[in-house]
């Protein structure tokens, strides 16, 4: 896998299909093993004509210089790095009278829970994941394998100070919640009568004492058969979906 400040390099015919139905700007071009024949990729051909986006037939050592040792499944496209938008351009975006929520990613390390993560906000309706530019794993080729293509299609924001920008949150009327294994309320306990903003802490360290301070409330999710904590992106998971599962009620 290739990874550099301007460009990354996804692998798999399915994350490759979703980047061209979904973001076919930021495709620059498409990689194919010579021993595979356009009658075996119909759709992802088609695709790539119709966004005129030109198509390399080489060596599998070619893909394997590209992105290492993976099931590549015979394709690798090339991409810009994804366009993160400005915090402050997105927040004057927003329609609160609407309710929404959205993710501020802590320090989330783990370019498999960040794609997971952006999966599961994606489907739940969440209006953007903010994450800090610091100690944040960056939107790679292994982000966008586990987000299964779907790492653009809501806006990610990318904030200089997690803890500014809640202030500024807060000031636009949203609350702010926090998962925490010791917080005061059950997780079904949330009330969606609001614009919401939730914060999800690191693997190892959860959400920094600093961040937690600003919470306005903090949610635990209640374990059985003494389970200390769950996996980032699992318990995003379980936090979206029981906003998605209010809102809808």
């Amino acid at each position: 896998m290739s990874n550099d400040d301007q460009n990354i390099y996804i692998y798999g015919r399915n994350p490759i299909k979703e980047a061209l139905t979904n973001e076919a700007e930021r495709v620059e071009k498409i990689f194919v093993r010579d021993s595979l024949h356009d009658s075996q990729l119909p759709e992802l051909f088609n695709l790539a004509s119709q966004h005129r986006i030109p198509i390399s037939h080489v060596p599998g050592s070619k893909l394997y210089d590209l992105v290492g040792s993976v099931n590549d499944q015979g394709v690798v496209a090339l991409m810009s790095q994804i366009s993160y938008q400005d915090f402050g351009n997105w927040l004057d975006s927003v329609d609160t009278s609407t309710y929404p929520a959205v993710l501020l990613l802590d320090e989330i390390e783990d370019p498999g829970n960040l794609g997971a993560i952006l999966r599961t906000a994606a489907a739940a309706g969440i209006e953007a994941v903010l994450v800090p530019k610091h100690r944040q794993a960056p939107v790679n080729a292994t982000v966008h394998k586990t987000s299964a293509g779907t790492a653009g299609r809501i806006p990610i924001v990318r904030v200089g100070n997690l803890n500014q920008a809640i202030m500024e949150l807060k000031d636009e009327g949203f609350w702010i919640g926090g998962l925490d294994m010791d917080g005061e309320q059950k997780l079904w306990d949330l009330e969606i009568d609001r614009p919401l903003a939730f914060v999800v802490g690191s693997e190892g360290s959860g959400i920094s004492q600093k961040t937690l301070e600003h919470c306005d409330y903090k949610f635990r999710i209640p374990m059985e058969n003494r389970v200390e904590s769950l996996n980032a992106s699992v318990s995003a998971a379980l936090l979206c979906y029981e906003w998605k599962r209010k809102s809808q009620s």
